[in-house]
């Protein structure tokens, strides 16, 4: 496991999204880490029921904030390999696109109710 210093820029994965950002302070078992872009779209749904619609507790799941900061196990971090951190409101749109792209290659009950919920996440982040 690598170790990251202060002003590091890192890919990490946080719940079901993945985002660029930078290191922040390091607390033991958890980097704080201030958030610079998306770089996967965080799933829609149930996280410990994945694909399932029925007796579940179907979440809507935006992104990380710009700038937000979150406590990310160490494990979880790792070195980014671009120079700089792509522009946020960008990165945001195309993983959106990304994830709704996957939504509509099978047509489910889940990836339906999935795009309902992305569809809603759209308007609430570009308006």
């Amino acid at each position: 496991m690598t170790a990251f210093q202060n002003g590091d820029l890192v890919k990490a994965h946080y719940k079901s999204g993945i985002y660029v950002g930078k290191v922040v302070e390091d607390r033991n078992r958890f980097y704080l880490v201030q958030i610079l872009a998306v770089e996967k779209h965080p799933m829609q749904g149930d996280l410990h029921n994945p694909g399932k619609t029925e007796n579940v507790f179907f979440h809507q799941r935006k992104a990380l904030s710009y700038l937000e900061k979150a406590n990310i196990q160490k494990e979880a971090v790792h070195p980014y390999e671009g120079d700089q951190a792509p522009d946020y409101q960008s990165s945001l749109k195309e993983s959106v696109d990304k994830l709704r792209h996957k939504l509509e290659r099978r047509e489910t009950t889940f990836n339906e109710s999935a795009k309902k919920q992305l569809e809603d996440l759209e308007k609430q982040y570009f308006g």
